[in-house]
């Protein structure tokens, strides 16, 4: 009888928070509802419970399924707020300071996560002065799901592009928002959710790969349990260890003060270890080098720049851990304690782990030590010593499965809960995940162009997206290309309707995956916006290849998107056209501006049949533009 009044009090308490009514993360305080557009607001609450929402002065009223699913449709309203939104049922919420403007689906891979932090030297005066309280981010939390799609998130805010709060923010995102709320005037929502190193189709609905037989196929497969956690308990493919690290396994490590040196070589840095002396090795490697530090930057705060580092790393001075990374892109800057430099010398170590490929401090990049107004140059000779080798082993079958690169695995985790909420259009940067399947993509990227949009059920939304920039090592001789390839496939979803491609090939940085310059990027595709999305009668994309003709020895190339005409882009000749016979052997051509037209030859090529433009992972110079400043998509005829 003791027990009975406990249990019954359990119970009612059970039953009162199961009878609440429920939104989803993403309706929530501070959000941008789409102008102008009727918008549906929905959530959960006991099964046909009544929810009664409340709007401008007037009730809108429905009743929950038997499933406990309920929605209402608010109708069209102007641009502007902030407005308040309460819904009823069993209890009561209020949603506050909500705005009404352009809501934007921003996804892809890494190159659309990198967050405006991440840029903040680049950045630095613009997020000191960010104060646009009318751009608002909602970030999805990184998810995957392998068995189907999830009908909420499980976190996730509105915040504002003010101060602190921009750090977040998608920085290819919030300079094409910046761009519009600019030009319109009006609120304009961001929905972030990428994930960096991601391929196309996990992105995409099981349903929307129904034509892609091997990849529902996996699909159907990573649904089994027993499967997945079969691979989960599969052995890692990497490589074994052939001893335990030398800096850490000795009684003094080495990058304590006490640790004397005995063994260590010269190195540059910034380098590859490969590139001197150190042949084909995975493993750890220790750099060490002794700085000479004025008082005028002791007692203050400090930063540390190393650059970009293959693979991770592990910053040391004086003895003390002040910052590590676990992958190789993001640029490093460490902060450094106020109290940690002294006057006179300190001492900076550094262990470098690599597990593929060349390893160390990739060139190009900045490497210094800052407090205050001074700087130290940390470029130039140090001493290194190999603290562990890797021996590579084989094991087939691999490692197990990463559930966010699987088909649909994002889809169903990110996107499904998220396609209720009307919105303006897509913006879409990815494909780097993809580049070794160039050729797949060109059928992916529609299919998932019309997967969202039949997801959303708001017809033909536009889809707007960035092309690769260039990357890696300059080639001087025409070469294949599969990021040629991929862009190339990447330039066929124009045909899509309503879709509109922002040319970055001029953005790119070639030791960098993750170019700096993101406000380029953000704004191109902006412009891309004014036409596509926004209807504006506008030059919006560099020139885009149209048609070829052959005339005796010459190829006239014609283009559409030239604008107020063909340029070269610093004055000199056109560069990176190559040209070929029926043999397909390329040789670099002559070109030249003849109206809306380029003339291509090359003396040595007396019946030449094709050409091609920029055709390489990261071509030396692409020079051709419109006069509006806009470059020319890479292309080729040869197909």
């Amino acid at each position: 009888m003791k027990i009975f009044p406990t249990l019954m009090l359990l119970w009612l308490t059970a039953f009162s928070t199961a009878a609440q009514v429920k939104l989803p993360k993403l309706i929530s305080d501070s959000m941008v509802l789409q102008r102008d557009s009727k918008v549906n607001v929905w959530g959960w609450a006991t099964a046909n419970e009544k929810v009664i929402v409340k709007f401008n002065n007037k009730s809108y009223k429905t009743k929950a399924d038997d499933s406990g699913k309920w929605r209402v449709v608010l109708p069209a309203t102007n641009a502007g707020g902030p407005h308040t939104i309460i819904i009823t049922g069993k209890n009561k919420i209020t949603l506050k300071e909500i705005l009404f403007g352009d809501v934007w689906f921003c996804s892809g891979q890494s190159n659309m996560v990198h967050q405006m932090n991440i840029h903040d030297v680049t950045y630095a005066k613009e997020i000191a002065e960010a104060n646009y309280p009318q751009i608002r981010q909602f970030l999805i939390p990184t998810l995957s799901n392998l068995k189907g799609p999830q009908n909420d998130l499980p976190a996730g805010s509105w915040k504002p592009a003010v101060g602190e709060d921009l750090r977040p923010f998608s920085a290819v995102a919030y300079f094409f928002a910046k761009k519009l709320f600019e030009r319109y005037k009006v609120p304009i929502g961001i929905i972030n959710a990428s994930v960096g190193g991601t391929p196309i189709e996990s992105w995409t609905s099981e349903q929307g790969l129904k034509d892609f037989s091997t990849l529902t196929a996996t699909i159907q497969k990573n649904k089994d349990t027993a499967y997945i956690s079969a691979q989960k308990n599969r052995p890692q493919v990497n490589t074994s260890r052939q001893q335990s690290d030398m800096g850490l396994s000795g009684k003094t490590k080495w990058y304590e003060l006490s640790y004397i040196p005995k063994g260590w070589r010269n190195i540059a840095i910034p380098g590859y270890w490969e590139d001197q002396g150190i042949k084909d090795l995975n493993g750890v490697v220790w750099y060490r080098k002794e700085i000479d530090v004025p008082e005028s930057m002791t007692g203050k705060p400090a930063k540390v720049f190393l650059g970009r580092i293959v693979d991770a790393d592990i910053l040391f001075i004086n003895g003390k851990q002040v910052g590590a990374t676990t992958y190789q892109y993001p640029q490093r800057r460490y902060t450094v304690p106020d109290d940690l430099l002294k006057t006179g010398k300190n001492l900076v170590v550094v262990k470098v782990i690599n597990t593929f490929g060349k390893g160390g401090f990739v060139p190009d990049k900045p490497y210094y030590l800052f407090a205050g107004n001074d700087t130290i140059d940390l470029k130039g000779y140090w001493q290194y010593k190999v603290g562990e080798v890797f021996i590579p082993r084989s094991n087939a079958g691999g490692g197990g499965i990463a559930a966010q690169n699987q088909p649909a695995a994002l889809y169903n985790a990110m996107i499904s809960p998220v396609t209720n909420f009307t919105i303006k259009g897509f913006l879409w940067y990815q494909g780097e995940s993809n580049a070794g399947r160039p050729e797949e993509y060109a059928k992916l990227q529609p299919a998932q162009i019309i997967d969202w949009r039949n997801k959303w059920k708001q017809g033909e939304l536009p889809f707007l997206y960035a092309q690769l920039p260039g990357f890696m090592d300059y080639n001087y001789l025409p070469a294949e290309s599969q990021w040629a390839t991929l862009r190339e496939s990447q330039l066929k979803s124009l045909s899509v309707p309503n879709t509109g491609m922002a040319v970055t090939i001029d953005l790119g940085e070639w030791n960098d995956i993750h170019p700096d310059n993101k406000k380029d990027v953000g704004e191109r595709l902006a412009l891309v916006a004014e036409k596509i999305a926004y209807g504006e009668n506008i030059v919006y994309s560099g020139p885009l290849f149209e048609s070829s003709k052959i005339e005796s020895n010459k190829i006239i190339i014609t283009f559409k998107n030239t604008g107020s005409g063909l340029t070269s882009s610093d004055g000199e000749e056109l560069s990176e056209f190559a040209i070929a016979g029926a043999d397909k052997k390329f040789f670099w051509a002559k070109a030249k501006i003849e109206g809306d037209k380029i003339i291509v030859w090359n003396e040595e090529i007396k019946d030449p049949v094709y050409v091609r433009y920029a055709w390489a992972d990261n071509p030396v110079n692409p020079n051709l533009y419109n006069k509006e400043g806009l470059p020319a998509s890479p292309f080729r005829t040869d197909q």
